[in-house]
């Protein structure tokens, strides 16, 4: 998230989803409040797009959807975030919002990272289904891989340099360090 835009007064869900039909950027909604997105850098851009690539291809023929950056995420009645990568694999009910993720990835950036760690970690965990949560790094070959476990106790296991795990959905799927960060060579 961004800059606070700050309307005459809180808006409704209902009048922020109005506004974001129209809008020439995005933004995140949270108690009213529309916080303007900031835009991406390639490296960023690069990495969600490797890790949409990946799951996208394990979920081909099957009952999940993948989205990259663009598809809202209802987290509360009065929060909606644009996660940078989510899987969905229940019901498909609304056309512009997703509410049912079991997975979601957010990319983080100088500018994001303490809202990806806290705000927004401690929203997603509170959605019934998410069974994981990656908070993966630009600057360096690293992801926190926070997952249910079977007691559905939330668990953390860093990924560092190389390596690989298998994400809850879509079901089967494994994502690797070395395509997490494909064609990224060094430092950002």
């Amino acid at each position: 998230m961004s800059e606070l835009i700050r309307p005459h007064h809180s808006l409704t869900v209902e009048e922020y989803l109005e506004l974001e039909e129209t809008a020439e950027i995005r933004h995140e909604y949270v108690g009213g409040n529309v916080y303007a997105m900031t835009g991406a850098t390639k490296r960023h851009n690069r990495i969600a797009g490797n890790i949409y690539r990946r799951l996208a291809d394990a979920a081909e023929d099957g009952p999940c959807r993948v989205y990259v950056e663009g598809v809202k995420l209802r987290v509360a009645s009065d929060v909606v975030y644009y996660p940078d990568v989510l899987v969905a694999c229940g019901p498909d009910n609304d056309p512009l919002i997703e509410d049912d993720p079991c997975l979601v990835v957010e990319v983080v950036s100088p500018t994001t990272e303490t809202v990806d760690r806290r705000e927004k970690f401690l929203a997603y965990r509170q959605l019934p289904n998410l069974q994981a949560y990656l908070i993966v790094s630009q600057d360096r070959r690293w992801i926190e891989h926070h997952f249910r476990d079977e007691g559905s106790e939330w668990r953390r296991d860093d990924i560092v340099e190389e390596g690989s795990f298998f994400v809850p959905c879509p079901p089967g799927a494994r994502l690797m360090l070395d395509d997490v960060y494909r064609g990224l060579e060094g430092a950002p």
